[in-house]
């Protein structure tokens, strides 16, 4: 069905690497099943007995089991995709109960917390399309019909900060005023703050004009430019289904906003107006709506939610320019960055900060600002490095590589530095991965993974502490803190990709793999994989077969969607059995290894690995010539429908 190699360098010595890759797998599977133990109930939902009194919430749930089949996909048990989907489905009853969602969906909240919720649905949706379609199909017809009322073709924006599957929810809370914590406001300031002129003493909480009938005014509808998460929830059912409706409206969404941000000079604006004008609301001001430059989170939210659409966008159209809907403004913030510690920024993510840069907090080093508003560029923090990173890895373009090399240099910290955390992205490491890319950072590998491992065992001891006890309102994070899957080190070294954009994003991968006799997704049992090289028109893995009795078979897919093509393989053999000497030598020769080369010419390329076997596999690539989708090379007709 496909071409195939089969792989003849003998594996004497298993490289640490390999060995640390499986060994964090089994300790995977066994910290996945612990917390299904502790924490969930007999249908899968979490163990909480409390409600819900706000509008937030939802994604904490979902969250708690976002990369649980991405670990599937990866190659993690063959039973830990039944669990995943059983976990589905009993958080979503219980949110239902709880009031939090209306026809299994969302009823209306914002878009940087509804694309947390909405990653493991779609690695649901990659590890078993036919399942997941119809409900997929049907989340993605709440924003592409009009009829639902979240989307307005005429002035192409998405109608309300809040939105979802309830079309009465309006505004962006309920009762009287924004329940704003003084810890929060500490933390991020006030949304609408030039509504209260400088001086002014502060007001009561509840009769605040930036967090009451003002801010539910200006900021409560019309767009956002976080609504642009949403069209993660589109690219997935077009990769799903193909239908046109799905990528005439990715293009239409993603347009509008593309227009909005040529007429700011390039740099996306954050607000639109019911009437379909930037500022509207704002007395002209292009930054200050909901979720956007001004409150809370401002690039860290905008820029998320941008290159979600930007990429959904190329993927709908072909059309790479689509990529400019981030540029423009990321290379802003870095023009306006500075140099300094971050223990003199004026952060407001100095908990991520601190852990991710250790003992280089007092470093100088290039810090961006994040918001803006009346005042200018301000909340400076290190690059955020998720952004540049998945840019350059979809484009693999010139001018996306040559702008990681320059925040590299601007970077007073160290890039090969591998510290051992996990933040709520399970992400957070590509400047080692990149410097490893970049070739001289050759101890990535075994460093990342025993990172992965002592975060894994963190997670567990966190859990034995925390396992019985009955969880309030206000720590539902426990469950998300408490998750010990850990992904970003198999994205990296396996897929050779970034670990997913957080706030809604579909995976990207330059490879991924199937186990050809269990006829399912991942790296097949004892089998392990490096991707070491990433050019725009190659990529180098290495597979190793570790089991010493049993031959695997490894199918390698181009791309995440098999949407490259796999023009030529280039790889290791070793012809020659001298290496193993006569019956009474002492020892063993040198295997020699040369290389052989095989015409492909499409996504996939089957690899047989016999027992105690290697290959080093240089792949020439076309990168995105098939029509990405949701396809298995098991498909009958897989290879009709690539094109």
């Amino acid at each position: 069905m496909h071409p195939v190699i089969t792989a003849s360098v003998p594996l004497l010595e298993p490289p640490g690497w390999a060995v640390a890759q499986r060994g964090l797998f089994d300790l995977l599977d066994q910290a996945w099943r612990q917390f299904a133990r502790d924490f969930t109930g007999p249908d899968g939902g979490l163990a909480y007995r409390d409600r819900l009194t706000s509008r937030d919430g939802v994604d904490d749930f979902y969250e708690s089991f976002f990369n649980w089949p991405q670990l599937y996909l990866l190659g993690g048990a063959d039973d830990l995709l039944a669990e995943s989907e059983r976990h589905w489905h009993g958080v979503t009853r219980q949110l239902t109960e709880l009031g939090m969602l209306k026809d299994e969906y969302e009823r209306g909240y914002d878009w940087f917390h509804q694309g947390e919720s909405l990653l493991l649905l779609y690695f649901l949706c990659m590890a078993a399309p036919d399942r997941w379609q119809r409900r997929a199909l049907r989340f993605a017809d709440l924003y592409v019909d009009p009829a639902h009322g979240n989307y307005d073709p005429k002035h192409r924006i998405i109608t309300r900060p809040h939105n979802g599957s309830d079309a009465e929810r309006g505004g962006l809370f309920d009762g009287a005023s924004y329940p704003w914590l003084p810890q929060e406001a500490a933390t991020y300031g006030f949304p609408l703050s030039w509504l209260l002129p400088p001086g002014a003493d502060e007001p009561p909480r509840d009769q605040d004009p930036r967090l009451g009938r003002e801010m539910a005014e200006r900021l409560g509808v019309g767009d956002t430019a976080v609504n642009l998460a949403a069209t993660g929830l589109v690219h997935n059912a077009l990769l799903l289904s193909g239908e046109r409706k799905y990528r005439e409206w990715i293009a239409e969404y993603v347009g509008a906003w593309r227009e909005r941000a040529a007429a700011n000079g390039g740099v996306l604006p954050d607000n639109v107006a019911p009437d379909g004008t930037v500022g509207g609301l704002l007395e002209g001001r292009w930054y200050g709506g909901h979720y956007g430059w001004s409150w809370p989170h401002g690039w860290y939210s905008v820029g998320q939610a941008a290159v979600v659409a930007a990429v959904a966008a190329v993927a709908a159209t072909g059309d790479e320019t689509h990529l400019d809907l981030v540029r423009p403004a990321l290379d802003a913030i870095i023009a306006n960055g500075k140099t300094i510690a971050f223990t003199e920024s004026d952060s407001s993510l100095r908990s991520r900060w601190t852990v991710q840069l250790g003992d280089e907090v007092s470093t100088p080093t290039l810090h961006v600002p994040f918001r803006h508003d009346d005042r200018g560029w301000f909340d400076h923090n290190p690059m955020l490095m998720a952004v540049p990173t998945a840019l350059w890895h979809h484009s693999a373009s010139d001018a996306d590589r040559w702008r990681l090399l320059r925040l590299r240099a601007a970077s007073g910290h160290d890039w090969c530095a591998v510290r051992s955390f996990r933040g709520k992205e399970e992400a957070g490491h590509e400047e080692p991965w990149l410097a490893y890319l970049g070739g001289d950072n050759p101890d990535y590998p075994e460093r990342i993974l025993a990172a992965a491992q002592a975060q894994v065992r963190h997670r567990l001891a966190r859990m034995a502490r925390h396992k019985d006890r009955d969880v309030p309102e206000a720590d539902i994070h426990l469950w998300q803190q408490s998750n010990p899957v850990v992904t970003e080190a198999l994205v990296q070294l396996t897929w050779g990709a970034p670990q997913v954009i957080y706030n809604g994003g579909l995976p990207q991968a330059r490879l991924r793999y199937y186990d050809a006799d269990a006829r399912r997704p991942g790296l097949p049992p004892g089998v392990a994989a490096l991707v070491s090289g990433i050019e725009p028109d190659a990529t180098v893995v290495e597979l190793v077969n570790l089991d010493a009795q049993q031959q695997r078979t490894v199918i390698v897919q181009a791309g995440a969607f098999a949407e490259h093509t796999i023009r030529r393989v280039r790889h290791t053999v070793c012809r020659d059995e001298a290496w193993i000497g006569g019956l009474y030598d002492y020892g063993h020769g040198r295997p020699q290894v040369t290389e052989e080369s095989m015409v492909v010419d499409g996504p996939w390329l089957a690899v047989e690995l016999p027992a105690s076997t290697r290959v080093r596999l240089t792949l020439a690539l076309t990168l995105r010539g098939n029509t990405p989708s949701y396809r298995t090379p098991f498909d009958e007709y897989a290879e009709g429908r690539a094109r």
